[in-house]
């Protein structure tokens, strides 16, 4: 006898778990004995739902509403009632009607009750146990067909879930249940249409399941529904575990169709929003307004269910790191947990936070997500956002009126913090945006210092230190802020991030016993973002290119220099020289021009980023140059650039705003018109310098090129702008004249699965730190007593117009030791060392309350003397009359995929690897010997830079002192377009006459004679002007 392996026995095992009792579902049809399918209720297709079952709940948990509604229409009470339903979800949709109810003459009418938050309201409770939620197999659902849904799952009568079920067994997967809800279900029958009846439809196979919250046709988009490869909120790629207790999928009507899940979901989880959208047409824009239905992706169900679980069990105190990947809906993820712990109760009933903060480390606060938290269903009023114009007052006034949620910037509690009221008895749940950032900085440990429950640290601090709470000195400043540090009972950290360091880990992060090492509370890897589809794989298509140059030293002076500076000073000249990139220009257009443009249909844009705010400014004039030489190959194409403040280039001053216009050609001020402006299609390529490399997503952006160099989180952060997906984007692609493929490797590697943290940082290692600081002989105790002393006695309310001198003049014996100090290389390493103690002694005061008051006034005495210790400032005379450029060539080094290994990876607690530095002196021509070595290349006579042999021959021809006349009398433009191009042809025609070999290009590649041309006409224009 074999086995049962039809779809109909995958249908029966799922409806034999949910009518179960743990399923919590009544069986609204089965088959009899004669195997016809017999259904207990009439379900009416015209109507798209149970009308029995939906009257009888009302009149079964709304008796007295009904009687007055009865009273109004009498007999036609039922029709009625449909009516006013159809009309309110018409008008509001379904979610909203099953969260609020139906209105009519005054009276208010629920179709669901959901779960109390307290479980002290027994009416409540019993109103909530009273819904009906039924499952029917082989649901007719149109009047027009005899098609049928697999299963319908119902909530008092209103079909709100579809499930089509293939089974592997008989040669059918997930995707055929997909192009059946494509292909087979017709959007435009009633029960179909968006928000109306149907929340979400599910395509159901034994080992996957995706979903969808409208139908559209072909145009229909599933999305998966998986836990991963190695389970929910584990590291892993797609698809799901095998299930050694059933099928594969089966935590979907286990756990989320469960009956108490489902209305969880419905009520807390599933949101319509509007969103606006702007789409340009035949040159016109025009906004237009999207309706969605929001359901979570089941990474996103997970982390809420199972931190709001352990909050329960655990309470308040702990932290949890959510290392989740670009692409996985961090946003909802946020405003999910944060509407469900403002509302979160304990087994007392009693409410387990008074206050739920989101803290972004933005200077400005992150529009998104804001938006985002706004836009989910709630209560007016409990939500605040600080936002730029409420300023930090706004944010001590929603602290001090016990606002339920709150949105700020973590730099606002810098200026807040003193005028909050008394938090004794509150509890505080911090929720943090990008937590990789600025977690150990000032502005944190101010967050947590100014939430204290100043009862609740009183009390840990007299048990630490063995003493009676009456003990504890709290007038005293040192006791004050002892008292702040550590970790906080009345405060749980919610840390989300991507890329998590080894702080961030050692910070927020879960101690695992078994592995014995910190890791994160749950993960949704980059892998499984990859792999599901949400976000493309950046790496795929990646191309590195080999720099290799050579400087001459073209004078006889030969002068000892610092070696550091020069080398930087030397590769700064090869990066902004003209040839350079005009060179690199002409390889990214070729590139875009010829491919990345035409990708996603045609509308593909590229970032191109420059190690600095100068070398953007160049770039973005040689790409509007290339553009305008090129008219028929680039026409449709525009160029954006994007930096901060003023650059000044050859005596002129440059601003972001005045190098980009809008289409009407107005200045783009502000950082909405910016990014409106490139989304539109008059511009496809963006130039950035330190801006716009995290936090813009721009899903049309498809190509990259990269002349900076990246590392570690810096390198996937900004490689990750090109990983949104959209419709017609299928790959990316990257050129990369910086780094190396290895070093991008290692950058990606430990946030692609799960990253751990091996180790704790050593608390004593600060005492170790102090050590090191004695042998210098700065100060004594005496000295840092004096000084600690007179701060506190001389605060600011009772600060002098003498009192900060004379606080100079206290600690100016000590600089001037410092001073003494005899060699440079000493001074370095004494100022290096102070450093170090600072920078741990705020670090691990995060992790740990240290009860040391001397050492808490050393950390104060250096901290404040740190500034004051001058840094080594040597003279750099200037090398740039002194050096010239022979050759340069851009060779392709690497092509293809980096290819990351599927496996976690450790970190160690952080320790600050900066170490002594004597400064090395070395002759120039010694120091362009290095260099070059560096940057060696196998160079052919093709390569050598033509406009240094022209140049040499131009400053010896007997003219020079004319075009030195014309260079101080004329504009840049025209001594390169009018007084240049008959002197250029002249020396360029002699030089190939005395070598054919190396000009022969010059004469037989007219595009490239006129980047030389204009290239030397620069050099030498601001050449002869320094003269």
């Amino acid at each position: 006898m074999y086995m049962d392996t039809t779809e109909k026995r995958f249908e029966q095992d799922i409806e034999s778990f949910l009518i179960s009792a743990d399923g919590g579902y009544e069986q609204l049809s089965y088959l009899n004995p004669d195997g016809h399918r017999i259904h207990k209720y009439v379900y009416d297709k015209e109507k798209a739902l149970y009308p029995e079952i939906l009257l009888n709940f009302i009149m079964q948990t709304q008796p007295k509403q009904w009687a007055r509604y009865v009273r109004y229409y009498g007999d036609d009470a039922p029709e009625k009632f449909y009516l006013r339903l159809k009309d309110s979800i018409s008008e509001h949709g379904l979610i909203y009607v099953l969260k609020h109810g139906v209105e009519d003459m005054g009276i208010n009418i629920k179709v669901c009750y959901f779960k109390p938050e307290s479980e002290l309201n027994e009416n409540q409770n019993a109103l909530y146990k009273s819904n009906v939620l039924g499952v029917t197999r082989q649901f007719a659902y149109s009047k027009n067909n005899a098609n049928t849904i697999d299963m319908v799952l119902s909530l008092n009568g209103i079909p709100v879930v579809a499930l089509e079920l293939k089974n592997q067994y008989k040669g059918q997967n997930v995707q055929c249940a997909i192009e059946q809800f494509k292909n087979d279900r017709d959007p435009k029958e009633f029960c179909f249409r968006f928000n109306h009846r149907f929340l979400v439809y599910f395509a159901v196979d034994l080992y996957e399941a995706y979903m969808t919250t409208q139908l559209k046709g072909g145009d229909t988009y599933f999305m998966p529904f998986n836990q991963g490869s190695n389970g929910a909120g584990n590291t892993g790629g797609k698809g799901n575990p095998a299930n050694p207790n059933g099928y594969p999928t089966s935590y979907l009507w286990e756990e989320v169709l469960q009956r108490e899940s489902l209305l969880d979901l419905i009520h807390h989880f599933i949101t319509y929003v509007k969103e606006k959208e702007e789409v340009e047409r035949n040159g016109a824009t025009r906004t237009v307004e999207k309706e969605k239905l929001i359901f979570p992706r089941y990474h996103q169900y997970d982390v809420v269910k199972k931190v709001i679980s352990d909050v329960k069990k655990n309470g308040v105190g702990k932290s949890y790191l959510i290392e989740h990947s670009a692409g996985s809906g961090k946003s909802n993820s946020i405003a999910w947990i944060a509407y469900r712990l403002a509302s979160l109760h304990n087994d007392n009933n009693d409410s387990i936070f008074d206050t739920v903060i989101v803290v972004t480390n933005r200077v400005v606060l992150d529009s998104q997500l804001q938006d985002t938290i706004n836009s989910f269903d709630h209560t007016p009023g409990l939500v605040e956002a600080i936002d730029d114009k409420k300023r930090s007052r706004g944010l001590v006034d929603a602290i001090n009126d016990k606002k339920r949620i709150i949105i700020c910037t973590v730099q606002k509690f810098l200026f807040a913090y003193k005028d909050f009221d008394s938090l004794v008895g509150r509890k505080f749940a911090i929720i943090i945006d990008e937590a990789h950032q600025g977690q150990s900085g000032e502005s944190a440990k101010t967050l947590r210092k100014s939430l204290l429950d100043l009862d609740k640290a009183i009390k840990a601090y007299a048990e630490e230190e063995g003493i009676d709470e009456s003990e504890v000195d709290l007038s005293s400043d040192i006791v004050c802020s002892i008292l702040a540090q550590g970790r906080h009972a009345n405060q749980s950290f919610f840390a989300f991030t991507a890329t998590p360091k080894n702080k961030t880990i050692e910070l927020f992060g879960t101690y695992d016993p078994q592995i014995k090492k910190k890791r994160p509370f749950h993960i949704y890897s980059m892998r499984q973002a990859i792999e599901e589809g949400f976000i493309l794989d950046v790496l795929q298509s990646y191309t590195t290119i080999k720099e290799a140059f050579k400087l001459v030293k073209i004078s006889t002076d030969n002068p000892e220099l610092i070696e550091g500076p020069t080398i930087r000073t030397l590769i700064k000249y090869y990066k902004e020289h003209g040839y350079t990139i005009a060179d690199k220009t002409e390889m990214i257009m070729s590139n875009f021009l010829e491919s990345g443009r035409f990708k996603i249909g045609g509308k593909g844009k590229a970032m191109v980023i420059a190690d600095s705010r100068a070398n953007a400014v160049r770039y973005y004039f040689a790409i509007k140059k290339f553009l305008k030489e090129h008219p028929n190959e680039s026409k449709g194409c525009g160029v954006m650039v994007a930096f901060s403040g003023t650059v000044k280039i050859d005596d002129t001053e440059y601003t972001e705003a005045e190098l980009n216009v809008d289409e009407n050609g107005q200045a783009i001020t502000s950082d909405k018109k910016f990014r409106k402006a490139f989304r539109s299609d008059r511009y496809n390529i963006l130039v950035v310098a330190n801006k716009y490399q995290t936090g813009f997503d721009e899903p049309l952006l498809h190509s990259m090129y990269v002349d900076k160099k990246l590392k570690d989180v810096n390198a996937v952060q900004t490689l990750s702008r090109l990983n949104r997906t959209c419709k017609d984007k299928t790959d990316t692609f990257v050129l990369d004249f910086e780094n190396t493929d290895k070093q991008i490797k290692e950058s990606f590697q430990p946030y692609y699965e799960a990253t751990l943290l091996d180790g704790r940082t050593d608390y004593n290692k600060v005492y170790d730190l102090r050590t090191k600081i004695r042998p210098y002989m700065l100060y004594n105790f005496d000295d840092v007593e004096t000084y600690y002393n007179f701060m506190a006695k001389h605060k600011a309310s009772k600060q002098s117009a003498v009192d900060l001198g004379r606080l100079s003049s206290i600690i100016k014996p000590i600089v001037d030791r410092y001073l003494d100090i005899s060699t440079e290389e000493e001074r370095f390493n004494c100022r290096l060392d102070i450093r170090k103690f600072v920078k741990c002694y705020a670090y691990i005061t995060q992790l740990v309350r240290l009860h040391d008051e001397e050492l808490f006034k050393e950390y104060v005495f250096l901290s404040n003397l740190l500034p004051f210790l001058p840094v080594e400032v040597h003279y750099q005379p200037n090398i740039l009359d002194k050096i010239k450029l022979e050759y340069t060539s851009l060779k392709e080094s690497f092509a293809g995929a980096i290819l990351l290994d599927k496996k976690d990876t450790d970190l160690v607690p952080s320790s600050d690897k900066s170490k002594a530095k004597t400064p090395k002196r070395d002759t120039l021509q010694n120091i362009i010997d290095k260099v070059n070595e560096r940057f060696d290349g196998d160079f052919s006579e093709s390569d050598r830079v033509i406009i240094e042999s022209i140049y040499q021959m131009f400053m010896s021809d007997k003219e020079v002192k004319k075009f030195k006349r014309y260079a101080h009398d004329t504009t840049p433009e025209m001594f390169v377009t009018s007084l240049f191009p008959d002197k250029f042809k002249e020396i360029a025609t002699q030089c190939y006459l005395e070598n054919a070999d190396s000009y022969k290009k010059l004469f037989s590649d007219t595009e490239f004679y006129q980047k030389v041309m204009e290239a030397m006409a620069r050099e030498l224009y601001k050449s002869l002007r320094k003269d």
